[in-house]
């Protein structure tokens, strides 16, 4: 049998955890600028067919930070990054369309 006395320590130590003071705020860290992408630019490229060299070379002429590649009846995700290029292409590999986001 557990005696009252213990049963009250064990409360007392757990009520000491409960009443505890959050953490100070710290500042929030310096985020760096983010890159953008000038889907204009990548508009060149439509008709000419996807491969990793033309994949590489529409990244450096729009200043994206990252490419997608968008193949032909394919779900892709709704999410926005101002840095990223998406490229479009149809069943025979040639770029459709070309956005930022």
């Amino acid at each position: 049998m557990i005696r009252p006395a213990v049963c009250a320590l064990a409360l007392v130590g757990l009520a000491g955890c409960a009443t505890a003071v959050p953490p100070a705020q710290a500042d929030p860290p310096t985020r760096m600028p983010e890159a953008s992408c000038n889907a204009d630019a990548g508009r060149s490229f439509v008709g000419q067919r996807a491969t990793q060299e033309l994949g590489e070379r529409a990244l450096a002429a729009t200043g994206a930070r990252s490419l997608r590649w968008g193949p032909p009846d394919s779900a892709m995700t709704m999410d926005y990054r101002e840095d990223r290029l998406n490229m479009f292409y149809n069943n025979a590999m040639i770029i459709e369309r070309v956005t930022c986001g």
